[in-house]
């Protein structure tokens, strides 16, 4: 059993979407952390003390640090647990929306942003030279401000020369980026309609969905220029939106802020029909190129052509979702496939 510190200590830096999604969400619970500053040891290699702290399984941001069985620190970094983890603590302002039928779509909303629309958000910053610039600048200075410049100017170099080459690993090559794009702004267009019912994905309060997909118009309506600009033109709403998402700690609730699944508005169920149009059978190709033990893979999504490395991670998301579905009474079951009738999204089961 893994023991939160009190206060929570992670280490991150303002780049990683993932990051600004666990740091909105602890603000919004009021739950204390403190914020290590993320990676400095990249650029002065064993000046910082975080450097010497245990390494996650695969190193990513955010770091979470907290204690094991023995009494050791770990380190872990998976924001969707660690979110779970936390509700298991502290019941107090929850992100989880307490019918479990609702539970079920927001974990499934959660995946697509932390999987899917994380797609569009490493596309756009490393496919366009203006936005590439822009995060070879300035994610050197996040990681340590004081650095110097010769030293950043050398990280920007590296930070580019991975990121670029990492592009056909998360999916982002000539033949999707099409489909990314596309898919990417119809996203955010149906978001702004929704946007206009009620100020969350699921009514009133902001759900652990709403904190992923922040976390990825962090970059794609906030810093990256080529998305911002689309946001600006095609949904205004979703830049303010995510503007004030950043800190909600001063956002009171009230008992009735979250929907009930027989008040769904059309706009979420637009929504849901957008996920399983391309997420879905992207979900399932990619888990049976990865049982059938091969390392790349193409399918249809929608009619497009897809192709790209087969992601392991991304088989435990499908996992996760089933797994979700399936501790729901029968009852349960059939009022969530009945939401997902008239979307794709009932194929996971």
């Amino acid at each position: 059993m893994l023991i939160f510190k009190e206060p929570i200590e992670l280490m991150g830096v303002p780049g990683s979407p993932y990051t600004r999604k666990v740091v909105a969400l602890l603000r919004y619970r009021r739950i204390q952390y403190r914020l290590l500053p993320g990676s400095r040891h990249m650029i002065e290699p064993n000046s910082d003390r975080y450097a010497e702290r245990p390494q996650p399984k695969i190193p990513l941001l955010p770091t979470f640090y907290v204690t094991d069985d023995s009494g050791e620190e770990a380190a872990i970094c998976d924001t969707s647990p660690v979110i779970r983890q936390l509700e298991s603590l502290e019941s107090e302002r929850s992100v989880i929306p307490e019918d479990p039928v609702m539970s079920l779509i927001n974990f499934i909303v959660e995946d697509f942003a932390d999987e899917w629309l994380t797609k569009a958000m490493f596309h756009y910053r490393w496919s366009y030279e203006d936005d590439i610039h822009k995060a070879g600048v300035l994610l050197p200075r996040w990681n340590n401000i004081s650095a110097d410049d010769r030293a950043l100017e050398k990280m920007g170099e590296e930070i580019r020369s991975l990121q670029i080459s990492r592009l056909r690993y998360v999916g982002s090559n000539e033949t999707t980026c099409k489909t990314i794009e596309d898919s990417f702004k119809r996203f955010i267009q149906l978001f702004d309609k929704h946007l206009t019912q009620q100020g969350f994905f699921f009514g009133n309060r902001p759900s652990s969905a709403d904190f992923a997909i922040y976390g990825q118009l962090t970059c794609l309506a906030l810093f990256d220029p080529t998305p911002q600009q689309i946001v600006l033109q095609q949904a205004p709403r979703v830049h303010a939106w995510a503007e004030m998402m950043e800190d909600l700690s001063g956002y009171e609730t009230l008992g009735n802020d979250w929907i009930k699944p027989s008040e769904l508005p059309e706009t979420l169920t637009e929504l849901l029909k957008e996920i399983g149009r391309l997420y879905v059978p992207y979900l399932l190709a990619n888990d049976r190129a990865y049982t059938e033990g091969h390392k790349s893979f193409q399918t249809a999504l929608a009619g497009t052509n897809w192709e790209q490395s087969t992601f392991p991670y991304q088989v435990k998301c499908l996992q996760w979702i089933r797994d979700e579905y399936y501790r729901l009474n029968k009852t349960q079951q059939e009022a969530a496939l009945n939401i997902f009738q008239d979307t794709e999204i009932a194929e996971l089961f």
